[in-house]
């Protein structure tokens, strides 16, 4: 009797295991994102601070893109340019959007699937049905939802005024959609929402359903993660892995700083400037620099996060000279 109930309790286990969440669990995004140590939100997501989503703002994409690279990222942005598909429209493409996101998966409504999803779902605690709705009510203050709805326009509406008015409440943010919104007008009327839209139509949302909450989904060639932090501007979004913000934040300001003081020379004579190059000692330039930095008033960071930047930069330096002496 005893290792019958032991064999009952294990088909059980094995059930749960192999059964599909439709919203991810805590668990199940903690093991995503295991290359972030610092807080989290309650749904399990990375919880980037806003100091640094505030600081991001100020950032390009190419002081972004390259800092990414340089750690290996190489497929974090998006502004789906294309000669096939609709490009970016932006609700209002002079404000600057980060924020930590929500993630969404939509798929064409498939009634066998969408009976699993709701039987499922109702197991993981969910008391009303799954519908485009479902991504809103986890949003919290600082969140983006970004949402995968394969680009469907017609009837591939996500929200219209009355939703954005939700997301806006919960997140104070905005919303990032591979596909179609309807009610722009009154979309453009929230203060403070933005929007980065593959298009628009006056139809409702048909035939379409929700297949995942909170897991990896696919915009364009980035795959986005929930918790990941996103910088939406004119130029396309950003995708930026958690645990690599405070490192693109601070390498993006320095660059800025960096540039300051190139153009700085240029304007003054300071060096004589050939060939898009100063001609001068780069040990002096360093020297000159970090003077020029040690007198500056306005500094995005604190000075000691700047010190340890710089005396980070050094040891590389330092160790790329060394390997090439080897």
């Amino acid at each position: 009797m005893k290792g019958a109930l032991m064999i009952f309790v294990f088909v059980l286990i094995i059930g749960e295991v192999k059964s599909q969440n439709v919203i991810w669990p805590a668990e199940n995004i903690r093991q995503l994102t295991t290359e972030w140590t610092g807080d989290r939100t309650p749904d399990g997501r990375p919880k980037v601070s806003d100091q640094l989503l505030e600081r991001l703002k100020a950032l390009s994409m190419e002081e972004v893109w390259a800092t990414l690279g340089r750690h290996g990222y190489h497929s974090q942005f998006e502004n789906f340019a294309s000669t096939f598909e609709n490009g970016w429209e932006i609700l209002h493409p002079d404000k600057v959007m980060t924020g930590r996101v929500v993630t969404g998966q939509f798929m064409p409504l498939r009634d066998d699937f969408n009976n699993y999803v709701q039987q499922q779902a109702e197991k993981e605690g969910t008391k009303t049905p799954v519908t485009n709705y479902a991504p809103i009510i986890k949003l919290l203050d600082g969140d983006v939802y970004v949402a995968d709805s394969y680009g469907k326009m017609v009837e591939g509406t996500l929200i219209g005024d009355n939703l954005g008015n939700a997301i806006y409440k919960a997140g104070k943010r905005g919303v990032i959609f591979n596909g179609s919104v309807r009610d722009v007008d009154g979309l453009s009327q929230i203060e403070g929402f933005n929007a980065w839209i593959r298009g628009s139509d006056p139809s409702a949302i048909k035939q379409m359903m929700i297949a995942s909450v909170n897991g990896p989904i696919r915009i364009g060639r980035v795959t986005v993660l929930p918790g990941d932090v996103v910088l939406a501007k004119k130029t396309g979004v950003a995708f930026i892995p958690p645990h690599l913000v405070q490192d693109v934040v601070i390498a993006g300001e320095y660059t800025a700083l960096r540039d300051e003081y190139n153009f700085f020379c240029i304007k003054t004579n300071k060096y004589e400037y050939i060939n898009e190059a100063f001609v001068v000692d780069d040990e002096v330039f360093e020297k000159d620099f970090k003077q020029w930095l040690g007198a500056y008033t306005n500094l995005p960071m604190a000075r000691k996060e700047l010190n340890d930047y710089l005396e980070e930069l050094d040891a590389r330096r330092a160790a790329r000279k060394a390997k090439k002496e080897d």
